[in-house]
């Protein structure tokens, strides 16, 4: 399959979420989520 600009990849939700966890625990200002991939690059979004 080819992904095309715009395209987006839905996992669901994995296990662990924050939610689910005790105690339970959240994304927060100044956090940064990374999405990695081999070949491909790294995605960087800081949280606000």
């Amino acid at each position: 399959m080819t992904l095309e600009p715009g395209d987006i990849i839905a996992t669901g939700t994995p296990a662990g979420v924050g939610m689910s966890r005790d105690p339970q625990l959240f994304l927060r200002s100044g956090d940064v989520v990374e999405v990695e991939i081999d070949g491909i690059g790294t995605l960087r979004n800081p949280v606000a």
